[in-house]
């Protein structure tokens, strides 16, 4: 695939996952979740405590590879080899980021993440340490809103996500939202 070519599925509305067998394909759903970047967000209040006692650091794009390696790391994955190396290819071109959490000098969880304008395409996450992806999660909606980020996109709602606000819209209207936010010039990191 080319990177015009990928940058124009997601940016109709459409993400790349590998079915079972391996076999890269384009994927869209009647329903789309959001995070919200506005006062609809909210997080555990389990978590509090290690986000004022600053038990993680965070960083950006500082161990990629890594990141897109634990998203992959399952026991059932749509994250196949060839998706791994499209990300390598986006990154090197900018387009997708990783936001890690670091305890000391060991990865503690991330999030990895597609940008085109001010649109934030979530597309995995993972933790080796608990509440890693959690604290990420939190300090990465800090970071698009300090950036004047749009959206974040986080595909397919699940349990995890419902406790931080998380939110389902229609296709329909998702993709309106996603034509707005990827005309914008965010920048995701300096």
């Amino acid at each position: 695939m080319h990177l015009e070519e990928i940058l124009a599925g997601y940016s109709q509305g459409y993400f790349l996952m590998a079915d079972e067998g391996g076999q890269l394909g384009w994927y869209g759903t009647r329903v789309r979740t959001l995070i919200p970047l506005d006062d609809r967000f909210r997080y555990p209040k389990s978590l509090r405590r290690a986000l004022n006692q600053n038990w993680f650091t965070v960083g950006m794009n500082q161990a990629f590879a890594a990141v897109v390696a634990g998203c992959a790391d399952r026991s059932d994955t749509w994250i196949s080899p060839e998706l791994q190396e499209i990300y390598g290819e986006l990154r090197r071109w900018g387009y997708a980021h990783s936001f890690e959490t670091w305890q000391g000098e060991q990865l503690a969880g991330g999030i990895l993440g597609i940008t085109i304008g001010c649109a934030f395409i979530g597309e995995s996450m993972f933790y080796r340490i608990p509440e890693g992806s959690k604290v990420a999660m939190v300090k990465l909606v800090e970071h698009l809103r300090a950036r004047q980020f749009l959206l974040f996109d986080a595909q397919l709602m699940n349990p995890h996500l419902a406790r931080f606000g998380a939110y389902e819209i229609p296709d329909r209207e998702y993709r309106q939202l996603l034509q707005v936010a990827i005309q914008g010039k965010c920048r995701f990191c300096d």
